[in-house]
């Protein structure tokens, strides 16, 4: 009877429990899914749910694959296309100087920018230089991302890094053109390691570094951007791919290099004419294949935008070579491949700063104009100046430069086809105003015409003191393929 009555309790026990527990529930008691949906929002409310972590952006395939196809052109724009527009233009007797002097300058600054060229461009520090955060490229790895100019859509940084290498190697390579012939091989170098860290590193600071779209998020974050931006970033100067930072950067390092190391031995007396148009045609046509790459792949993505710099670069080119061609018919009764090699090669230079924001009709007009207005430049400009630019390097980059980031100001603007200037805080084309934008065009100008004249003079000083920067006459007069490298160009 006990066992019996303990059974009936322990029953009755277990009954009020469940009973309690069933009254906790609610009412509306429905599956376990059911609630998990239902509920969602209430519980967020009620007790934050674990928030599953962001998705790791992932680089396209199509962009990273461009911007590599790219930078191989960039590579190709300098060895062989620009060592051999440069080499075709000098006497035989300093042909192989010459290409020596692009393959070692694109080797060497492809080195130095590995070490600390890309940190010092590329990270935030100041408004003119970066810091040492990715010194050695520290950091940078298979996984690590640069962004774009797109939110959200990202490249492998190696790709950023390697890209960029090519644009500070054909930079810096462009400057040898205003010296050629005359300048210590050892000189060359030393002014080269230099002017790289001093002149080329700030302006690409200055012009291109910015914390990228994703971090404009409002107004805010904007100001934020812009005090941590390059200084003429945060100006507002647009350069698409180059024309401060490459074109009108090497063209003063050039000029005031042909100021002091003075002009070539019978200059003016002598006959120094081209040795090889056929190398220039050739190294004019590589340039050309390669600038594709050079400003198509500045977009960074493999867009409708890259396409649209595409069409400039072919539709500027091609309108400059014309017109230089043209013009020199005119002028001088016969028209010339030497004159429609350095007309395209205007072309290339005037569409770079604009070739991803003019529309084509902007483009074809700044080609037209490049053509006619270089052609004065390596001429009536030349005698003014007074200096040995034995290839031109001024009047063709330091003049189609500056053309074509001023008329960047004025054919960007979306009432004359141009693309605008984004807003990435409206994530819109915000309103385009010509003036402010010349103004900033303008910025851009004045600071690299300044900065790289004043870190180039230094420079060659400098190298003068510790090396010298000319050659003996009786080896100028000999060639520097021979006394500078011990081998000739030609065996006849």
């Amino acid at each position: 009877m006990k066992k019996l009555l303990a059974i009936v309790l322990t029953a009755l026990s277990l009954g009020i429990t469940g009973l309690a527990a069933a009254e906790e529930k609610p009412a509306d008691a429905t599956p376990a899914a059911a609630v998990a949906t239902a509920a969602a929002p209430a519980a967020a409310v009620a007790a934050p749910a674990e928030v599953a972590p962001a998705a790791v952006p992932v680089p396209n395939k199509g962009d990273t694959a461009w911007m590599m196809i790219s930078t191989v052109l960039v590579i190709l724009m300098t060895i062989p296309g620009l060592a051999l527009f440069y080499g075709g233009l000098v006497r035989a007797k300093n042909m192989l100087s010459v290409l020596m002097q692009v393959f070692v300058i694109f080797s060497l600054i492809s080195v130095l920018w590995v070490v600390y060229g890309y940190s010092l461009a590329f990270t935030g520090g100041s408004p003119f230089i970066g810091g040492f955060d990715k010194l050695f490229l520290s950091g940078v790895t298979v996984e690590s991302l640069g962004a774009t100019f797109s939110k959200g859509v990202y490249i492998p940084e190696l790709v950023f890094v390697v890209f960029q290498a090519t644009f500070a190697a054909i930079t810096t390579a462009l400057i040898v053109g205003a010296f050629a012939e005359r300048i210590k091989f050892s000189a060359v170098l030393l002014f080269s390691v230099l002017w790289f860290t001093f002149s080329y590193l700030p302006m690409a600071h200055m012009v291109w570094y910015w914390d990228g779209p994703d971090a404009i998020t409002d107004a805010a974050a904007l100001e934020k951007v812009l005090a941590g931006a390059g200084f003429l970033w945060a100006k507002g100067a647009l350069d698409f791919a180059g024309g401060t930072v490459v074109h009108i950067n090497a063209a003063m390092a050039g000029l005031v290099g042909a100021y002091l190391i003075g002009k070539r031995v019978g200059y003016g007396k002598e006959s120094m004419t081209p040795h090889s148009l056929t190398m220039t045609m050739v190294g004019a046509a590589m340039l050309w294949v390669g600038w594709f790459g050079f400003n198509a792949g500045s977009n960074l993505e493999a867009t409708g935008l890259a396409a649209l710099a595409m069409v400039n670069t072919l539709a500027a080119t091609a309108a400059a070579t014309m017109s230089w061609m043209v013009a020199e018919w005119l002028f001088k009764g016969k028209p010339s491949m030497l004159g429609a090699a350095s007309g395209a090669v205007a072309g290339l230079v005037a569409i770079t700063p604009a070739c991803g924001f003019v529309g084509p009709m902007g483009a074809i007009i700044i080609g037209l104009l490049a053509g006619v207005i270089c052609l004065w430049g390596v001429n009536g400009l030349k005698k003014m100046l007074g200096a040995d630019d034995a290839l031109d390097v001024f009047g063709v980059h330091g003049v189609g430069g500056i053309l074509g980031s001023v008329l960047t100001g004025v054919f960007a603007s979306p009432a004359l086809g141009g693309t605008g200037v984004y807003d990435y805080v409206a994530n819109a084309v915000g309103e385009y105003n010509m003036t402010a934008q010349v103004i900033s065009q303008l910025w851009g100008v004045g600071t690299v015409i300044v900065w790289s004249g004043v870190v180039a003079f230094i420079c060659y000083k400098i190298v003068d003191v510790l090396v010298g920067l000319r050659v003996p006459e009786d080896e100028e007069r000999e060639g520097l393929d021979i006394t500078a490298h011990g081998e000739s160009a030609y065996h006849y």
